[in-house]
């Protein structure tokens, strides 16, 4: 079902409620707390520029961190956070070094259209007189009712947290007349939920990582809705021993063997597996490596996909449509065993560009890997969500999105 938009809301003079994910890695330097990285403050600017544009009085807020005693709050302060969007927004935005209360009230009443107040890390909520009650995290009733009394319209860009329901977006959307989504909410509903629900095919997913346990449900659901669902890195090893292939002294998960057994039984010729892989005799990039085809031998692990697992995997997806992309396919962070997961990368530019493809990456390592090629801005999209993206991919209901107004 369609969902509200920033662009169907009426914003002139409005006090528009903004939950953002500005949930950023903090630095110090100069003897000052600085933002470390702003690609999420940078990801939000499109939506927070339209409600000023259109007139709104923008009212952000985000966690950032956890907190769970009155020791974190101050290294936990959003204040960095305002600083970096100033800049970024090349105007003031001011900073309430408060959750609730008159000082945070009087602020926001006394904006005008145009400009833009951060309040206090929601997640300060977590932790009161020293004792951790979670009213954030826990989505206290009365929480999410104050929050909402302070603004006349709630815009969502917080995709990172819409699989939680927390005060600052359920807790909100439940007390207020009107939850739209903001344009980074917008397109991973679009992209994320287009390939889940109504995918153009042939639809291939990737799934990689180290442990089936962290990736059953994703499998089992993309088995039912893709036309081939492809598993690499560590994972695959416990696919091997269901297959009763000899792993060395791979990764494995013992308790997990009969499900994949189950699963390689059940998805026929629909779940594609790694069939070589580079096998080193320690955890090290300058291990002693060589090709397995044949099973792993003793004293060996299997740390990548090997060539003719890459050539396999990239004749699956030469001629896709729709490609979904979550995990690593060996040890990314060595050189020396990325080289599966750098070439699914470049794989996907291909046929993103020459079939016009819908292709989608989320998942740390596999953000980092079309970054590390430079190739992020020729793919479909990058998702903002780690376990949002598993989530939505599982085919749950992200409670984030569906507390959004529906058109």
């Amino acid at each position: 079902m369609a969902k509200l938009t920033v662009e169907d809301l009426q914003l002139e003079g409005k006090k528009v409620l903004m939950r953002v994910d500005f949930n950023v890695p903090l630095k110090e330097e100069n003897g000052e707390v600085v933002v470390a990285n702003d690609n999420r403050i940078v990801a939000a600017l499109p939506t927070i520029k339209y409600v000023l544009a259109h007139g709104g009085r923008a009212i952000l807020f985000s966690h950032l961190g956890r907190i769970k005693s009155e020791d974190d709050k101050p290294g936990l302060s959003m204040k960095p956070v305002a600083q970096r969007l100033a800049d970024l927004l090349e105007q003031p935005v001011t900073f309430v070094p408060a959750i609730e209360g008159p000082e945070l009230e009087s602020a926001i009443n006394g904006l005008d259209n145009g400009q833009v107040l951060i309040f206090e890390n929601t997640r300060y909520a977590d932790v009161v007189n020293g004792e951790e009650v979670k009213r954030e995290s826990k989505n206290d009733p009365a929480l999410g009712a104050y929050w909402a009394s302070l603004g006349d319209v709630f815009v969502n860009d917080a995709f990172g947290t819409a699989h939680r329901a927390h005060a600052s977006n359920v807790g909100i959307a439940s007390n207020i007349g009107q939850t739209a989504a903001g344009f980074l909410m917008e397109k991973e509903i679009k992209f994320l939920g287009g390939a889940v629900e109504a995918p153009k095919r042939p639809f291939v997913a990737i799934i990689g990582g180290a442990k089936v346990s962290d990736k059953i449900t994703i499998i089992e659901n993309l088995l039912k809705k893709a036309d081939k669902v492809i598993v690499g890195g560590g994972m695959a090893y416990t696919f091997d021993a269901a297959m009763g292939k000899t792993i060395g002294n791979s990764l494995f998960e013992a308790d997990k063997v009969d499900l994949a057994k189950q699963l390689i039984e059940e998805s026929g010729e629909k779940l594609v597996l790694p069939v070589d892989a580079i096998a080193a005799d320690a955890f090290a990039n300058d291990a002693n490596t060589y090709v397995a085809e044949d099973g792993i031998k003793d004293g060996y692990m299997g740390l990548d996909i090997g060539p003719k697992s890459i050539d396999l995997f990239k004749s699956i997806l030469a001629d896709a449509k729709t490609v979904v992309w979550n995990g690593p396919m060996g040890v990314f962070e060595m050189p020396n065993f990325a080289k599966g997961t750098l070439a699914i990368g470049e794989e996907l530019v291909k046929v993103t560009e020459e079939n016009g493809a819908t292709t989608i990456v989320g998942g740390g390592d596999s953000t980092a890997a079309v970054q590390q090629l430079g190739v992020a801005d020729r793919l479909s999209h990058i998702s903002t969500g780690g376990g949002a993206s598993l989530e939505y991919l599982e085919g749950k209901t992200l409670p984030g999105i569906a507390a959004i107004s529906d058109k």
